[in-house]
């Protein structure tokens, strides 16, 4: 770092007592008392290069007081040190002091050539503004002087300053703070094959002048936007890295009265607010999990909402890049009965969707003839063809994101069920939110559905039934079918459509055997059935008359095998089943609903056409004692 000496007489102040001297021939004459220390100095030399001590004299010739004296006892005595010739040392930790007091005493060229703020303005201009470091440091104690630094432009010279260097070699330095701080200064502009070398180093700056320096950064616009975002994550790392440690303790100073605590929370409030503000408007410009870790500050420390919404409809444009752990966001207060904010991530999902209607058409737009023709004339062929691709591309981006995302939501549903104050209707929500086609399987799905339905066991026979009608058997693996159908949880027609689904899967792919029998159940399944008395013989064969019966067209779902009069479903069966609809028409009357379900419908349905029979059912099948091959 540049320093500048001044003066070559040795240093003769001295304390004697509660006084500050100059030991000097010539008596003192002269008193002046800053911030309650008084000093025994000589009117000659201090009025012959002090405009205001002129005046000031010629009021009050003998004593002198200085009450609000900028920079204090330090920065009068480098004044009248630099008055009496002693050597004094400027450098970028002391000049913003000197400055502002050689400004109050008006040490300008008026009085005297070469006057003290003659001399600070050349070593200021000339060294500390050309010096990366002495820019920095310079900067940070203009916060001890605000206004003084705003009045003498010290504050901007220093914000231009950096950014013109930044602007200039953008990715010359290494981002490594250890090895910026071993960076000479004059080798600033040599050639280093790093990214964001001046990240580190402008993050020990104050919110206020960090924001005015990345502003000045940012609007030079020749810094990419990815190395504004990794700035960015610097610094709210370094001021913003225990707040979910010390979530609860935050939480309180929030909530509390006391005004050392309201200062602290208010002020990483604004922090936090303040670099939302500086995030890039460029998708991908910063990482998900970091807009998702602000996000989580921002709820603990109960930031505005308007900031809390910008970082959702972020957070939106890039969802699929988030984890299930990015997504456990604490609640607002630490009050708060439940174990996350559920409802942010509702309206992430919200803000996903939305985005996702908006995406590119799949095709060429197609108009008259007319508008084909200035088409052409406007644009080449290649052109066309060239944008229909771009489209394509984005749209198949867009579908797989979603794919992304519904596996995303599964996982984050697993691990919010296990609260047991998560209401029911904010489960089903999230599990509704995703669209049919996003979901290739279920099994997530029926894993989140479980966990709730362990978690939450006081559920009566219609919220159970609720839970469980976003899932679509169809799409269960056999592992998961196997679980579902001695999942005692479960209400018993979701077990009952699994077990007609895979057994009547079981009937298409092996009708019968050599000998006309037809393919017999699992004992395991056998067992389970006879648990609910059912019998398996008549499930049996009302699902091999079903399927040998008539496909329905492109594999729909058949209920002709349950309402036919000749199928040859048991009593048991029937009346289980008829129970349950008669409560489910209940619990439709009483909420108004006024729509009494199609019977046997959405719980029975048997695939008219079955492509595939699970392996671990053909293995049990082929190996029967009763089977003759």
């Amino acid at each position: 770092m540049k320093f500048m000496k001044l003066g070559s007489r040795p240093d003769t102040f001295y304390t004697s007592e509660d006084l500050r001297c100059v030991s000097s021939e010539v008596s003192s004459d002269f008193t002046i008392q800053v911030s309650g220390t008084k000093y025994l100095l000589h009117k000659f030399p201090l009025l012959s290069k002090c405009l205001r001590l002129q005046r000031m004299c010629s009021e009050s010739p003998q004593s002198i007081q200085l009450p609000e004296f900028p920079g204090g006892v330090e920065a009068f005595e480098l004044c009248a040190k630099f008055c009496y010739g002693i050597t004094i040392t400027i450098s970028a930790y002391n000049i913003v002091a000197a400055r502002c007091a050689a400004e109050y005493l008006q040490m300008s060229e008026e009085v005297e050539k070469g006057n003290l703020v003659y001399k600070l303005e050349v070593f200021f201009n000339s060294c500390v503004l050309n010096g990366w470091r002495d820019s920095i440091v310079t900067l940070q104690t203009t916060k001890a002087f605000p206004l003084w630094s705003e009045d003498l432009a010290i504050t901007s010279r220093c914000i231009e300053a950096i950014a013109s260097k930044v602007l200039s070699h953008p990715t010359k330095v290494s981002l490594s703070h250890s090895h910026s701080r071993r960076v000479r200064d004059d080798d600033v502009s040599s050639n280093r094959a790093s990214r964001g070398w001046w990240a580190e180093d402008i993050a020990e700056l104050g919110i206020d002048l960090y924001w005015r320096t990345m502003i000045a950064i940012k609007s030079g616009g020749k810094v990419p936007s990815s190395l504004i975002g990794d700035a960015l994550r610097v610094y709210a790392s370094k001021w913003l890295p225990s707040l979910q440690r010390n979530r609860k303790l935050v939480g309180k100073q929030a909530d509390s009265d006391s005004d050392s605590d309201t200062d602290s929370s208010s002020k990483h409030r604004l922090l936090l607010e303040s670099i939302i503000s500086l995030l890039p408007a460029e998708k991908g410009a910063v990482s998900c999990s970091f807009l998702l870790k602000l996000l989580k500050a921002g709820n603990i420390l109960n930031a505005s909402a308007s900031s809390k919404m910008e970082l959702a409809r972020r957070v939106a444009l890039q969802l699929e890049e988030a984890t299930v752990s990015d997504l456990l966001i604490p609640p607002m207060s630490y009050k708060s009965e439940m174990l996350y904010d559920v409802d942010i991530v509702a309206t992430i999902l919200e803000q996903f969707m939305v985005q996702g209607q908006i995406s590119p058409p799949t095709s060429p737009l197609r108009g008259k003839k007319g508008m084909m023709d200035r088409r052409r004339r406007s644009r080449s062929a290649e052109n066309i063809n060239l944008e229909f691709q771009e489209s394509r591309r984005s749209s198949s981006a867009s579908h797989s994101s979603k794919l992304k995302v519904a596996k995303l939501v599964d996982g984050y549903l697993q691990q919010i069920a296990r609260d047991v104050n998560l209401p029911l209707s904010k489960f089903v929500t999230l599990a509704e939110s995703v669209p049919e086609f996003s979901r290739l399987d279920h099994d997530d799905l029926y894993r989140a559905i479980d966990i709730y339905l362990k978690a939450h066991k006081n559920l009566n026979k219609s919220e159970r039934k609720r839970v469980c009608r976003v899932l679509d058997c169809k799409k269960l693996s056999t592992e998961a079918c196997m679980h579902a159908a001695q999942n005692e949880m479960l209400p018993l027609r979701v077990v009952v459509q699994v077990l007609f689904y895979e057994q009547a899967r079981a009937a298409a792919a092996t009708t019968t055997n050599c000998e006309g029998k037809m393919t017999e159940l699992p004992s395991n399944i056998k067992a389970l059935l006879a648990a609910h008395n059912i019998d398996p013989s008549n499930l049996n064969a009302a699902a091999y008359s079903t399927t040998t019966s008539m496909a329905a067209p492109e594999d729909q779902w058949s209920v002709s095998g349950l309402k036919s009069p000749k199928s040859k479903l048991s009593g048991t069966l029937r009346s289980k089943l008829a129970e349950d609809e008669e409560i489910d028409e209940r619990f439709m009357n009483q909420d108004g609903g006024g729509r009494t379900p199609s019977r046997f419908k959405s719980f029975c349905a048997i695939p008219g056409r079955p492509k595939k029979m699970f392996s671990k059912f053909l293995s049990i099948n082929r190996n029967h004692p009763n089977d003759k091959n």
